[in-house]
């Protein structure tokens, strides 16, 4: 029988692009495989992935994916983003065996890979004797805080957003308790109980693959390899095969997507080199008009170049867009006059730009980011420093890691009530393109380019582990 990879990814658009991505990666080095990717819906905007996904079906006969049966949610439904994943991913649990049983009639499975919010289905997976992996589609050090988390869940009764103190977690830089992810701030949320339980499966795995390469994060790789986050040492073989990059995103609308990527790409054409501060904040984050209003303040007045692509506001001052919005009336949104003052020097885009040729083209010189794993990986094989500003999720722990740890940002700090300012958004951008220290880490982010190629030429410590992880599947 041919052999196959299960791939299980959570919903939104950036979780499914890694998963697709490691598939093309597995048939690299092992072309015989056959990819099978479980695709769940959720009743919330997780990104338009129909398009995408049809491209990728139409385009690697070797990737088949496989659509659950939509789950019906109990009436006491929750709008909280992560409680909705997990419970959705929890209720698909019966379509997973479904489909692992469909597809082990006519194939040999290695195993079922999942992504943090998919853990539930490795109790599937272990029921039917199939090697359960763990795919992280943030980097080590999020890792290493995950696999810390019941250690610090068992040595305090406080929920974290009362700790009001330094978390000193092993292979990180000391986090305050207040930057964990909002879901685990409340000890008495079922969130926190979710991530608790995806966090207590990670020695119980096959192995963990993990999105990141091992120069990037060094500390971080070998302290979890060492064990030293978990009791007794219970780590699992640890797979650095990073970084990977989806070269060719999703696309909601082709005609309205080239036309975009034609615009600002022959914008920056006209640019000078390095010259350019690109802003670009995800497929899920959003500000309100009066945070649009103060970037817009603090980018005119730095002086410098911008390309900025600007959403609309949530109808409820939430950071994550859980549904679509409509037609942005930038004119509306923005200062009065700001585009007309600013049209020599600025772009301002709607919704959407290429942020992966965005960040290669020349001209870009900074890029002023919430701070997803993805961008982040983007930003350093484009070899760009960035400002970090993150918005939901564990982005707050990757500022920490990006400006303390990997010495590869600068922070944007925003008040308590996390609002920033628009001399904040002026002094960043100015320290980036100007400063000594900006200086410093453009230089140190060129360097991590070159040792992101390193690690994914032949015999680079990447490749080495994917190959390893194929060998694995032998014994």
């Amino acid at each position: 029988m041919e052999e196959a990879i299960v791939l299980y990814p959570s919903p939104p658009i950036g979780h499914l692009i890694s998963m697709v991505e490691l598939g093309k990666l597995l048939l690299t080095q092992k072309p015989s495989l056959s990819i099978h990717i479980l695709i769940t819906s959720v009743p919330y905007d997780s990104g338009s992935t129909a398009p995408y996904i049809a491209n990728v079906a139409a385009t690697i006969p070797s990737i088949k994916f496989h659509h659950l049966p939509t789950v019906t949610l109990p009436s006491t439904k929750t709008t909280n983003f992560e409680e909705l994943t997990f419970e959705v991913l929890r209720l698909s649990n019966p379509h997973v065996r479904e489909q692992l049983l469909s597809i082990s009639k006519n194939y040999t499975i290695h195993g079922l890979v999942v992504d943090f919010f998919c853990c539930a289905a490795l109790n599937v997976a272990k029921e039917l004797i199939i090697p359960g992996y763990h795919f992280s589609t943030s980097g080590a050090g999020i890792l290493a805080v995950f696999h810390y988390f019941p250690t610090i869940h068992n040595t305090t009764t406080k929920s974290l957003k009362d700790l009001k103190s330094l978390l000193h977690i092993p292979g990180v830089p000391p986090i305050p308790s207040s930057d964990m992810p909002i879901p685990v701030l409340h000890r008495d949320d079922k969130s926190y109980e979710n991530f608790l339980d995806s966090s207590r499966s990670f020695p119980e795995s096959a192995g963990i693959v993990v999105n990141t390469f091992e120069s990037l994060e060094a500390r971080a790789v070998k302290t979890l390899s060492e064990g030293l986050c978990v009791p007794n040492n219970r780590t699992p073989p640890i797979y650095c095969i990073g970084p990977l990059i989806a070269t060719e995103g999703p696309k909601d609308d082709a005609g309205t997507r080239n036309g975009t990527t034609l615009e600002c790409l022959t914008w920056l054409d006209s640019q000078p080199v390095g010259s350019v501060v690109f802003l670009c904040f995800g497929s899920l984050g959003l500000f309100s008009k009066e945070q649009l209003r103060e970037i817009a303040f603090g980018l005119e007045r730095s002086g410098h170049r911008f390309l900025w692509v600007v959403r609309n506001p949530p109808s409820d001052n939430k950071s994550v867009a859980l549904s679509a919005h409509p037609n942005i009336d930038l004119d509306s949104l923005l200062p009065e006059g700001f585009l007309d003052r600013t049209k020599e020097r600025g772009l301002v885009l709607k919704s959407w730009a290429p942020q992966v040729a965005v960040l290669n083209h020349p001209s870009v010189g900074g890029f002023v980011s919430h701070c997803g794993w993805n961008s982040v990986l983007e930003a350093v094989c484009a070899g760009v420093p960035l400002v970090a500003w993150p918005l939901y999720a564990e982005q707050r722990i990757n500022r920490i890691l990006l400006v303390e740890e990997m010495k590869l940002a600068l922070p944007m700090n925003e008040s308590d009530n996390g609002f920033v300012s628009s001399a904040e958004v002026e002094e960043r951008v100015l320290g980036l393109m100007e400063s000594e220290e900006g200086k410093l880490i453009r230089e140190r982010t060129i360097a991590m380019k070159i040792a992101a190629q390193a690690a994914l030429n032949e015999g680079g410590s990447s490749r080495v582990a994917l190959s390893q992880l194929v060998e694995s599947w032998k014994h």
